[in-house]
């Protein structure tokens, strides 16, 4: 007994030490709900980048402007077509200038950072005119939504040596995740050798605009929402050369969109870790959330699974839901309250020229295999 209290107590030691944070152990085959206290931000950064926005056709663009913003970005001017998008984004964030242009914004040379939330299709485009304009670049996922894209933003990303970021939300901005990436670098479960990603999401079609149901414009259910988890899955098993063994999308229940894809699935291989990935469109009207996210990450001493944004089994409110499994014991970690570091470290990347927030090729790995999963995934039919 006091052998494993001793093993216990250095885990969390070990945990803590690499963290930041200690880890609240749990007792042994049993989960107990533990909060971890208030929110543990950093002190808002002093402002050390300017930056503004152009095109904000999705919401995620007002969660990536807080990011900057934390990590000492001052918001400067916004550029879009849509004036009832302006006016959201405006009352959200009153400081900011409307500009007359796109290019009023790209020749402001006090700029150093764009962010965009644009029309998929459109966003790699806007990445390319914003690097040869020397300023760096955030865009919301789906960054690029074809393969000729892709050779092009490499092209130039090389060749103007500017940050083309891809707000890959489903890690950056959901607080469980990031703690699970503390607890996989610590060592807590052993060598990882799989991720599970499940992206769930409510579709609500009449709340989408047009583009939402053409493939064209958005890429398709894997280059769009899968992108989320070919990013953790590179991540989490430290991935640098992965293969897709196979993808499957299909349309199964919404006829009336014909150029709609509401199912995706794909199996990877790599030289880190296998992984699997399922994206739908089918979230009831019953659920309480958006999704049931959820990620699992396998490792040879343990698990980790993580409910995102709600836990429908345990009782527990809210999302940021971690368990971690290992050779001792069952443990419960709220994450709610732990910081986001993501801001930060991307403005540190922005004016140091480093790359501690993503590494640039790791970006553009995870978009790259999830446009081939897309491109090259079989047509599933459920008729009978």
């Amino acid at each position: 007994m006091k052998e494993r209290q001793s093993n216990r107590r250095n885990f969390i030691k070990h945990t803590a030490a690499a963290s930041g944070m200690a880890l609240f152990a749990g007792i042994a085959n049993k989960v107990i709900a533990q909060a971890t206290g208030e929110i543990i931000n950093p002190a808002p950064a002093p402002i050390r980048i300017r930056f503004s926005v152009i095109n904000i056709n999705h919401a995620h663009i007002n969660s990536m402007t807080e990011a900057v913003k934390r990590g000492g970005g001052e918001l400067v001017s916004l550029y879009a077509k849509e004036p009832e998008l302006v006016a959201a984004f405006t009352k959200q964030f009153p400081e900011v200038k409307v500009a007359s242009s796109e290019k009023e914004i790209l020749e402001d040379k006090t700029i150093q950072v764009i962010l965009s939330s644009g029309i998929p299709d459109e966003r790699a485009p806007l990445g390319i005119r914003v690097m040869q304009h020397g300023k760096d670049y955030m865009v919301d996922k789906p960054g690029i939504t074809t393969l000729e894209q892709l050779a092009e933003v490499r092209r130039v990303q090389k060749e103007t040596k500017r940050i083309y970021s891809i707000m890959y939300s489903e890690r950056f901005e959901n607080r469980a995740t990031v703690k699970a990436g503390e607890l996989v670098k610590a060592g807590a479960i052993g060598k990882v050798i799989q991720t599970i990603g499940l992206g769930p999401h409510r579709m609500t079609p009449k709340s989408r605009p047009e583009w939402f149901f053409d493939k064209k414009r958005y890429g398709g259910i894997i280059t769009d929402i899968g992108s989320h988890q070919f990013d953790q899955y590179l991540f989490f098993t430290g991935t640098t050369k992965a293969n897709v063994v196979a993808s499957q999308i299909g349309n199964t229940n919404h006829p009336q969109y014909p150029k709609f894809e509401d199912f995706g699935d794909v199996m990877l291989s790599g030289n880190g870790g296998m992984g699997y990935i399922r994206v739908d469109w089918f979230t009831p009207d019953g659920l309480a959330s958006w999704g049931d996210g959820r990620l699992t990450i396998l490792g040879t001493d343990g698990f980790i699974e993580i409910r995102k944004n709600i836990d429908i089994a345990s009782g527990h409110t809210g999302g940021n839901h971690l368990y971690l499994v290992d050779q001792k014991e069952t443990r419960y970690i709220d994450c709610s309250k732990e910081p986001l570091p993501f801001g930060q470290q991307f403005v540190d990347d922005v004016v140091n020229r480093t790359e501690t927030a993503m590494p640039q090729e790791h970006c553009l790995l995870a978009t790259e295999l999830a446009l081939k999963a897309q491109k090259f995934a079989k047509v599933v039919s459920l008729t009978k």
